[in-house]
This record gives structure tokens, sequence and C-alpha cells, in this order.
């Protein structure tokens, strides 16, 4: 966070306004996880034990999770009430990994998900679509939305990498059959493979699904000089990214917020996430992505696009 701070100081934060968060509430936190998982945050916290392996926490950390959620919703609110097109919640801890009972891979609460229900349950919206291109698969996004064809959830993730879940044959359970679109991506992947499928993949879902609000759950992880996972996406790689979502969305008029995920080298995730930001209001970087779009993006679009699910809500 001080790095990031730090970067967007130095860039008079691009024009954004800013806003302090406030905590998610209870029943904002109670659509997307149970009030057993609630408890058991709150405890581990309140008496510094760890969630998991991975999941160190102390009691601070229950309320930097609580403005992590609450961050998300506001993004959701300015972008419901139609004063902004985009907006950014820029907290951690990160969300993705946290299932509805379960913490894992430093997420509490999952951010996202959160605010993806606030959407719907508060703001009355009844398709949101989420990208995500953290480099590690969000499983509990996927786990809390399988079977909810309000939320289509895109992820990109390099596999096999933690937390070993994201198969492109999983895609979802019940009334959200089809609405789980996995893109598992080998180790050494770069810009080309990551931004051909949001320009090939990502961009027509928008036209097919229809969204009326795209989130990003935006991890920096997949950067070359990230040291918890091996993909070779550049700066110049998610500023490609970040643009091609905001083409797709400017042209269905769909707003989009970004929500902080992961990213562990400070550096690449100050000036990777700063990049984004500016793409998103249409302010352009000049960053060259590394390597030309990859058309095997196609071939993976082509068979999500034919899904039923997706030809019965055109």
């Amino acid at each position: 966070m001080i790095a990031i701070e730090s970067e967007l100081e130095r860039l008079d934060w691009l024009g954004y306004g800013r806003a302090e968060s406030t905590a998610a509430s209870e029943q904002m936190l109670l659509r997307a996880h149970t009030a057993k998982h609630l408890e058991r945050v709150r405890q581990a916290c309140a008496s510094s034990d760890s969630l998991d392996a991975d999941t160190v926490v102390v009691p601070a950390s229950f309320d930097a999770a609580l403005h992590a959620a609450g961050g998300a919703v506001g993004v959701v609110e300015a972008l419901c009430g139609g004063s902004v097109g985009s907006a950014a919640s820029l907290h951690r801890p990160p969300g993705h990994h946290a299932e509805s009972d379960r913490a894992m891979g430093f997420c509490l609460f999952n951010n996202v998900a959160v605010a993806a229900l606030h959407a719907i349950e508060s703001c009355g919206l009844s398709r949101v679509l989420i990208l995500d291109w953290d480099v590690h698969h969000g499983n509990g996004t996927e786990q809390i939305f399988a079977g909810d064809d309000r939320v289509c959830f895109v992820s990109l993730h390099q596999s096999p990498c933690y937390p070993g879940t994201g198969a492109a044959t999983d895609q979802g359970t019940g009334a959200g059959i089809g609405y789980t679109v996995n893109c598992p991506i080998p180790a050494g992947s770069g810009d080309g493979l990551f931004v051909g499928l949001v320009e090939q993949l990502v961009a027509p879902l928008l036209e097919v699904y229809e969204p009326q609000l795209l989130l990003i759950s935006a991890g920096f992880d997949a950067h070359r000089d990230d040291p918890l996972a091996n993909c070779l996406v550049t700066d110049g790689g998610f500023a490609a990214m970040a643009r091609a979502v905001r083409q797709a969305a400017d042209r269905f008029q769909t707003p989009v917020g970004l929500v902080l995920e992961g990213g562990y080298n400070v550096d690449a995730l100050a000036r990777s996430l700063a990049a984004s930001l500016s793409e998103l209001i249409g302010r352009p970087t000049g960053l060259e992505q590394g390597e030309p779009s990859a058309s095997l993006a196609g071939d993976i679009a082509a068979g999500v696009l034919a899904r039923p699910a997706f030809a019965a809500n055109s």
C-alpha cells in the first residue's frame, strides 16, 4: 500500500477523486459469507491466530478486512449512482480466495463478491460480470457464484498453481451452469495470451451477457517480476488489458470497477496498477504490450460463446 500510494501521488492520482472507505456492514458480508465464518475471522483476529498457513492475522486485520470489503461496496455505489464510469478500491487484504465459509490465501472476506451482491441486492442490478486477472484462480469467487446466473465469473489464471482449482471444465452448477468461465494459462505465458483473452473472450462476452456492471478482480502477480508465480506479463500488458476492457465497456456503456487483489513485487504492482487505472479512465499510458495478442484466444472464445446459457441470454 505504501508503494501504491507513492506511485499514485507521483502521478497526482491520475485525476481520480479520492474518498475514504467505510467498513462493510454485517448485512453486506452475510450476503457472501456465513455467520460462522464472520465469527471465526473475528475471533482469529482478536487473538492473532492464523486462519491457515498463509493467512496470518493480528487484531487490526479485522478492521482492515471490513474496509477492504467496504471499499469495494463503495465502488459499486459510485458506479450505480451514475456519477462516474470508472472507480477503484485500493485496499488490502485481497479477497478472491475467501469462500463463503473459509478464509485462505491472504483473504479474509471476498471483497469483489460482497460488492457484486451489493450491486444486485441493494442497487437492483441483475447481471454483473467479474473478470479476475489475478495469476491465481479466484476459487472463492467461483464457489460463491457457481450456482448464480446473475454473475458471470471469468478467471484468467496460471495452471498448475495455487490453489489448484479453476479447470476449464468447471463451468458452474445448477442455474449457474455456463456462467463460470475458467481460462487456465500455462506458466511462462505473457502479454500475448492474457491480452488476447481479454480482447477475444471478455469483450465478446460483454455483448452476449450484457452485464450492467463489470468488476475487475485486479491482481498484478502475473507480472514477470512477481515472486509468487511464473507468468511474464509486463506493465504494458496490464495497460493493454485495461484498455481492452475500457474499449469494450464503452461500446456497451458498462461501468467498470477495479478491486485490488494480489501482486507481490511492490514496484511492479504500483506501476502496473497505475497504468491500469490510467487506461480505465481513457488516459493512454503509451505503454506497449510485450508481444502481439495470441490468436489462440479466439478458439477459447468461440467455445465459451457457443454455450447455451449465453445464447439464451442474448
